[in-house]
C-alpha cells in the first residue's frame, strides 16, 4: 500500500497551503473538504494523482 500524507506550508503572510499525496480521486476531495472548513479557500488545484485510478495492475512479460 502506498503511503498517504498531507504536506502543509505556512506562508509568511499567514496563509496555509497543503498538498495531499498518495490519495487518488474522490477520497482526496473528501479530505480537502474537511481541511477547507478551517478557512477561506483562495485557490484549489488538482494534481495529476487525482485523475489516476486507484486500482493497481502489475504486468510481467516473460520472453521466450
Amino acid at each position: 500500500m502506498q503511503s498517504q500524507e498531507i504536506e502543509f506550508q505556512i506562508l509568511p503572510d499567514g496563509r496555509i497551503e497543503y498538498t495531499i499525496k498518495g490519495v487518488k480521486g474522490p477520497a482526496c476531495e473528501e479530505i480537502s473538504a474537511l481541511l477547507e472548513r478551517l478557512g477561506t479557500v483562495e485557490k484549489s488545484e488538482r494534481t495529476g494523482e487525482f485523475y489516476e485510478d486507484d486500482t493497481r495492475v502489475d504486468v510481467t512479460i516473460a520472453g521466450g
